[in-house]
């Protein structure tokens, strides 16, 4: 005779589709797509039953199979108070130093494209105005 502890036990405990998502999902996309290649070389039923699922829990069109409830984003970790108000100021610092290192090479990297096209545009110039100097020479 079975408790109800014992079923309850059994019933917690996910199935092997669970357990088979969950390590599909630790894996990554890859290990979806190359499941479904399988699936279509072995069963074509089963592959395609593959991709159905995939686009239908957005797993083919996502960055990541992970899904946001289980894993914290690293924006979101970042952000988060440790606790320790030294340590939080000195944090905080750094990150405003950094985001003013980036902007400041994002300015520097606006300018060598703005160099750079005024450079290829003034070739261009130089260039379509040689031929014409030619033929002025030449007649």
């Amino acid at each position: 005779m079975t408790t109800l502890s014992e079923t309850s036990n059994v019933s917690s405990q996910p199935g092997w589709f669970a357990r088979a998502e969950h390590w599909l999902d630790d894996k990554g996309k890859g290990a979806w797509i190359a499941a479904m290649v399988l699936g279509f070389i072995f069963f074509w039923p089963v592959g395609l039953a593959l991709l159905l699922y995939m686009i239908w829990s957005k797993r083919m069109f996502s960055k990541s199979c992970r899904t946001p409830a289980r894993y914290m984003s690293n924006s979101m970790r970042a952000m988060r108070p440790s606790g320790n108000s030294a340590f939080d100021a000195y944090k905080a610092d750094t990150l405003r130093r950094l985001e003013d290192e980036q902007e400041k090479f994002e300015a520097f990297l606006e300018r060598l494209r703005d160099a750079k096209d005024k450079a290829e545009f003034d070739q261009f110039m130089n260039d379509r105005a040689e031929p014409a100097g030619n033929k002025g020479a030449e007649a």
